[in-house]
């Protein structure tokens, strides 16, 4: 089994899907991998984020001042 995974990666390369049938009957697909994405790390993020016009601390005070 293990000498047929290279042959089946070379064939799922070659032509997109791999269809894998037992007396005529499909019993798998195997397809290729599609690339995942990657991950904004943490400083991509906070830089995507828009900058607030008030600070955190003083929506706070704000807030409490109401009460």
């Amino acid at each position: 089994m293990r000498a047929s995974l290279g042959q089946l990666a070379e064939l799922v390369a070659a032509e997109g899907e791999l269809l894998i049938s037992r007396r005529g009957e499909p019993i798998a697909r195997v397809l290729p991998m599609v690339p995942q994405r990657r991950r904004p790390d943490h400083a991509e993020l906070r830089q995507r984020m828009p900058l607030l016009g008030s600070s955190s601390a003083d929506l706070i005070r704000d807030e409490r001042d109401g009460r």
